[in-house]
């Protein structure tokens, strides 16, 4: 998840995480106030021995971190928050200052840089119990669909203004809370946009390969890896988690799509891939993964297996080649 002001400068919304790196990180602990539990998902009796049965929402660091930001009356030092925010924090926080750089001086440097996402933020605080509410609904499909699914913790903390999104099979999904709620021209309804990219990036968290960190990623391993995200976010929910894509395609389709078929090979993604701004939406790789693996799952009789073959996809080409996409092609 996956070039906007809130983001890391060379990743956009939805791609912004290192599911390669995994170490083991014990089950969250979860006693605040705002602790938000999903309901569980139905598993194979075989998968419940393993691994938890469905995924909580740990929500307590924005809790602490407003503490400290009113207390200092939204000017808190770097001091006070790495040891009044971070250093307590949960095991999911973490995560996610060890694998973006966050850190008390980092998160002091964005408020000066940017204080208005921070004061905008306790707005996205009000939709979290609604946002849990739907993302239960959206956990049991999943369980549902894919007995094999994993279900680790869910982080909503904040950050330096950047990643929206962090996921890993072992470490779970972070989620920066000011920066997802700053995202708004990706969808502008806050409840929508948090469901979708929070699953997009559980989907994420299933797949075998991570595409786009290998050493040179495709463009169309890339955008597989996202399309598939995007897909199954759709697949679950009723949309995708890029909410403004079918307006910036429409009428163009074809064109998109052969373009795409052209580069498919190239290992510079900047043409398809994490190149979105707010001014200038982007990203069209996502599109064209996802109309690919629609049309695999489509065409697809066994649609069990066909979703186990999108989560298993390793063979980016040999994938394309069983899907029958081509461009311009409308999904059976």
């Amino acid at each position: 998840m996956q070039v906007l002001t809130v983001l890391d400068s060379t990743r956009s919304v939805c791609s912004t995480r290192s599911r390669t790196q995994n170490p083991e990180v014990p089950r969250i602990k979860t006693i605040s106030l705002l602790y938000l539990s999903l309901t569980a998902c139905s598993v194979h009796a075989t998968h419940v021995e393993n691994r938890p049965a469905t995924p909580v929402i740990e929500t307590r660091d924005v809790e602490r971190f407003y503490g400290v930001y009113d207390a200092a009356d939204g000017h808190p030092t770097s001091e006070a928050l790495q040891q009044d925010y971070l250093d307590p924090g949960s095991d999911g926080l973490h995560v996610l200052a060890r694998l973006r750089r966050v850190n008390g001086e980092s998160i002091a440097s964005a408020i000066a840089k940017r204080p208005q996402i921070y004061t905008n933020a306790r707005a996205c605080v009000k939709v979290l119990p609604a946002v849990r509410d739907r993302l239960a609904d959206a956990m049991r499909d999943l369980g549902q669909r894919y007995p094999e699914a994993r279900f680790p913790p869910i982080t909503i903390a904040i950050g330096r203004g950047k990643p929206v999104g962090v996921g890993g099979r072992e470490t779970g999904v972070q989620i920066g809370l000011e920066a997802l709620c700053a995202t708004d021209w990706v969808d502008p309804d806050v409840e929508d946009r948090f469901v979708r990219v929070i699953v997009h990036e559980y989907v994420h968290v299933q797949q075998a390969v991570a595409f786009s960190e290998g050493e040179h990623p495709t463009v169309l391993g890339a955008s597989l890896e996202e399309g598939a995200a995007e897909f199954v976010t759709k697949l679950i929910t009723g949309a995708a988690a890029y909410a403004y894509m079918p307006a910036l395609v429409k009428g163009h389709e074809v064109e998109i799509e052969s373009a795409f078929a052209a580069d498919l090979d190239k290992s510079d993604l900047s043409d398809w891939l994490y190149n979105s701004t707010p001014e200038r939406p982007a990203d069209l790789g996502y599109w064209v993964g996802y109309r690919i693996v629609k049309t695999y799952y489509r065409n697809a009789s066994d649609k069990n297996q066909a979703l186990r073959d999108i989560f298993g996809m390793t063979d980016p080409k040999a994938f394309l080649k069983a899907s029958g996409w081509r461009p311009g092609i409308e999904p059976p």
